[in-house]
């Protein structure tokens, strides 16, 4: 698997930034007051950012694990699969 180059990394908003624009978008949505093409076009943009978010947080997840050692040597361990996340309910 190729890895992101620090450019790639950099083009895109941070988790934060990336969840705030997400919580912004919600709240939109919520109000129930926009035309439904307008809706439907918050809702797109609201699954990019979740799609960002979880791939932020993925990433964030396998540094973590190049971090926690055993047996000396730095290791990656097996993600569960999406949806099998401890305190997720699916």
């Amino acid at each position: 698997m190729a890895r992101k180059s620090r450019d790639d990394a950099a083009s895109q908003p941070d988790f934060e930034q990336s969840l705030q624009q997400l919580e912004a978008l919600v709240e939109r949505l919520e109000r129930g007051d926009l035309p439904l093409s307008e809706s439907l076009s918050l809702f797109e943009q609201g699954v990019a950012l979740t799609r960002q978010c979880h791939a932020r947080l993925s990433e964030a997840q396998q540094r973590v694990e190049i971090l926690l050692k055993e047996g000396g040597a730095a290791r990656l361990a097996d993600f569960t699969a999406q949806g099998d996340l401890p305190g997720e309910d699916s």
